[in-house]
């Protein structure tokens, strides 16, 4: 399953991504996104979204590991794959036919939003 992955970019951003490597996605403290990320397997794909600054989903990554023997604090690593040739906004996403019954629009401050592959390849057209 796809995923959708939240980020503020002032606190760690798809370019910081990029230059790390890969990285342990943590710091997530909300019961439904913790379920979210506890349920990833490895392979799964994966969307960066810039919150608070930019608001525009901007890369592509993918899960490499995870680890949820402890549920309130399961270790997802992650990996960039690619940045989006084009940046899709928060505007764009929202009139978007395909996120009509999105939970990102009924949970806000979700930070980890399971996606449908149609709004996963939406996101990522060019």
């Amino acid at each position: 399953m796809p995923y959708l992955l939240k980020t503020e970019p002032t606190k760690y951003s798809f370019e910081d991504l990029e230059r790390d490597g890969e990285t342990t996605w943590d710091g997530i403290s909300n019961n439904q996104a913790l379920l979210n990320l506890r349920g990833m397997k490895k392979g799964d794909k994966l969307v960066i979204y810039h919150s608070v600054v930019g608001k525009a989903a901007v890369g592509t990554a993918k899960v490499v590991s995870v680890d949820a023997t402890d549920p309130k604090n399961p270790q997802v690593r992650i990996q960039p794959v690619k940045r989006l040739k084009t940046e899709k906004s928060l505007d764009a996403i929202r009139t978007a036919a395909v996120f009509k019954d999105s939970i990102m629009f009924r949970q806000f401050r979700l930070s980890v939003v399971p996606l449908t592959d149609a709004q996963y390849d939406w996101l990522t057209a060019s």
